[in-house]
């Protein structure tokens, strides 16, 4: 049995042949919008729906073996680093995001001046700047 088709029984997932497509797409690393996902299932498939794709990537993050991220003015993406304590840096001139590992310890990791009576569990921070590549176009650009 693989390790895709273990993780998705042990989360109390079917296992069925777009779950682990997808699963092992996410795992190859990388923070992808749901049309790329989509585009390298159909090479593993003979031929899945880009619905069933977002099904199946739902079905992953209620699970917790996904992880959506939303960041401003750009689609959707998910990733399979899950269950850890880290940020993302988003870059404002291509859109290339990296994972930051938060440097100030446990979960939250942050806390609010106030908690308004909630349980604080997670706190989720979007650095924002200009990747090394989008860097020395600028540069370049101006020079």
């Amino acid at each position: 049995m693989s390790t895709g088709e273990n993780l998705l029984r042990e989360h109390g997932l079917r296992v069925t042949k777009p779950r682990l497509a997808v699963l092992d797409i996410l795992t190859e690393g990388g923070h992808l919008e749901v049309d790329e996902i989509a585009r390298r299932a159909r090479t593993r498939l003979d031929s899945v729906s880009t619905q069933a794709v977002y099904d199946v990537l739902g079905a992953l993050s209620r699970a917790g073996l996904a992880r959506r991220l939303e960041p401003a003015g750009s689609p959707a993406r998910y990733e399979a680093r899950v269950g850890d304590n880290h940020h993302h840096i988003v870059c404002r001139g291509c859109g290339e995001i990296a994972d930051v590992d938060c440097t100030v310890g446990d979960r939250p990791c942050l806390t609010p001046a106030t908690s308004h009576g909630f349980e604080l569990d997670e706190a989720e921070v979007t650095f924002w700047g200009l990747c090394p590549a989008c860097q020395a176009r600028r540069a370049t650009d101006s020079a």
